[in-house]
């Protein structure tokens, strides 16, 4: 990862192969959404693009279409190296293999990112396409029997987010909502006000990530709307550790907070979250 560039603290994930070899379809079936152009005509993805997506497991990522690196001419020539430089944001691989044989460019790009130490999963991508092709040399180039994986009818999709998971980086840490902020132990409160922005019955989900992530940390948590937050201060026998709030409502649980008690927002927790907070 090139430290240089500042960035948001989440795994950024990089789809490699060659063209038409199924990259932005099988990102399209991996977050279930139309996040990148799909097109039979080699060379669609002229340019990388990243979207960032939250991915059950894995949490918040960034997922970075490549162009096909066997693309040809002066302007394929110029896409291959836009490719080369995503190597610099890649924290794990995904390697797309297009014929039964492993091509030349393929072995090539799978030493580049072996060489960076990038951990790297290897996956057939047209499943439905290749059900008769050995996978046993595949297998001796990459040390790994590669995933059989569908785009078209989401065969395989499962294994290659378990394969994903297993294969993070060992330095890579998920990031957490509240941080630092609170730990096992502490009483942690959280005003809610349930307006026209929380669908009726439910919570939104800022709040039950929250409230799963206390409840992970083995915190204690006490829920509240503001009108009640005067009657939950009395009830707990000492100040709670860490007060987080609806921002719309910043103010008025400040006013009353006791002085030991750390105060933030929902929106700034996520700020950090989902986004590069120091920057």
């Amino acid at each position: 990862m090139n430290e240089q560039t500042p960035r948001a603290e989440r795994l950024h994930i990089a789809f490699y192969g060659r063209c038409n070899s199924g990259k932005s379809s099988l990102i399209n079936a991996l977050t279930g959404q139309q996040s990148a152009v799909v097109s039979a005509t080699p060379g669609t993805t002229t340019d990388p693009v990243l979207k960032t997506m939250e991915i059950h497991g894995l949490g918040p990522c960034v997922l970075i279409d490549t162009p096909g690196f066997d693309d040809e001419g002066d302007l394929g020539i110029l896409r291959v190296q836009q490719s080369r430089k995503m190597l610099e944001k890649t924290d794990l691989a995904v390697l797309l293999l297009s014929e039964a044989v492993p091509q030349n460019d393929e072995i090539e790009w799978f030493r580049l990112l072996e060489e960076r130490h990038i951990p790297t999963v290897v996956v057939r991508s047209k499943a439905d396409l290749v059900a008769g092709m050995p996978d046993a040399e595949a297998e001796a180039l990459f040390g790994q029997r590669p995933l059989r994986v569908s785009a078209s009818n989401s065969t395989g999709l499962d294994a290659l987010r378990e394969a994903l998971i297993r294969n993070l980086p060992e330095d890579y840490n998920q990031p957490e909502i509240t941080g630092s902020l609170a730990s096992a132990g502490d009483v942690v409160m959280l005003v809610m006000p349930q307006d026209i922005q929380a669908p009726k019955g439910r919570l939104i989900l800022p709040q039950v990530q929250t409230i799963r992530e206390l409840l992970d940390k083995k915190c204690r948590v006490v829920c509240c709307t503001s009108d009640q937050i005067e009657g939950t201060f009395s009830s707990l026998a000492a100040p709670p550790k860490l007060i987080i709030t609806d921002s719309q409502v910043f103010s008025t649980v400040y006013a009353q907070k006791p002085a030991a008690s750390l105060l933030t927002s929902f929106s700034v927790l996520f700020a950090r979250y989902k986004g590069d907070i120091d920057y």
